[in-house]
């Protein structure tokens, strides 16, 4: 599915459409990420990385010659906590595991690292072709999972949501003419309907759960009153004895 999804973001109009308005997404959200690797999964015709400046980047995906690691998305060929960035286009929207996907995403980010996605909005009037066409053809046989689910999934795993954008306010019509002239809700869509959008974006930080060391409360063991230490000898007696006085020779009694 997600071969055929790329193929029509390439080829027709309402495609390149989307394919900018999200390129423009990703762009912000990248530029100001830092570490050590990155990774985009799923869509490696399209480099969405490209404004990014971490060292080490590459694509992944099921197939396609532009990908540089050939995998599944739900069993990432990545070290546990080793990336620092991973970028996921549309790829909850066109994978049969949505769920074995996200925690494949927690087991691969280190802590503090960072999930960006983008998904189809079925509140909008993207949803309302989809549902009046029905899901035969692409991208309408995606899943289109509501954003309020996509929320409480991340959060189950500890990937907390931090920053959002909604996109392609326009209607999904298929001539560049009519796209153009609907051109003013793009500027307008944040303002008076944002949850219209087409298409929502969603960055995520995996947060680490801290432990806390509960240690015993130490208290200072009181001194004993009136103990005698055995082990005593003349020169270091155990207890002070009181003085008695000596009969000196010749001493009597009257």
């Amino acid at each position: 599915m997600m071969q055929a999804f790329s193929t029509w973001l390439a080829t027709t109009e309402l495609g390149h459409y989307l394919l900018e308005c999200e390129q423009a997404f990703f762009d912000r959200a990248v530029a100001d990420i830092f570490g050590f690797h990155a990774v985009q999964v799923g869509l490696p015709e399209v480099d969405f990385l490209a404004a990014n400046r971490i060292p080490w980047q590459c694509r992944a995906a099921e197939s396609g010659e532009a990908a540089q690691i050939i995998c599944h998305p739900a069993q990432l060929p990545f070290e546990s906590r080793s990336l620092d960035l991973l970028v996921m286009p549309h790829l909850l929207d066109f994978t049969t595991e949505p769920h074995q996907v996200l925690r494949e995403v927690e087991r691969v980010l280190v802590p503090e690292g960072r999930l960006l996605m983008t998904g189809f909005n079925p509140v909008s009037l993207w949803g309302v072709r989809r549902l009046i066409q029905g899901r035969a053809d692409t991208p309408w046989r995606g899943n289109f999972f509501p954003l309020i689910r996509i929320r409480d999934w991340l959060k189950l795993l500890d990937l907390e949501p931090v920053a959002g954008c909604f996109m392609a306010y326009a209607p999904p019509v298929s001539q560049h003419d009519w796209l153009e002239r609907f051109g003013f809700l793009e500027r307008a869509g944040d303002k008076w309907w944002p949850l219209a959008a087409g298409v929502y974006g969603i960055e995520a930080i995996k947060r680490q759960r801290g432990m806390r060391l509960i240690t015993p409360k130490w208290k200072t063991a009181k001194s004993a009153q009136g103990l005698v230490v055995a082990g005593g000898n003349e020169r270091h007696p155990t207890h002070k004895q009181a003085a008695t006085p000596s009969r000196c020779a010749g001493e009597h009694k009257e």
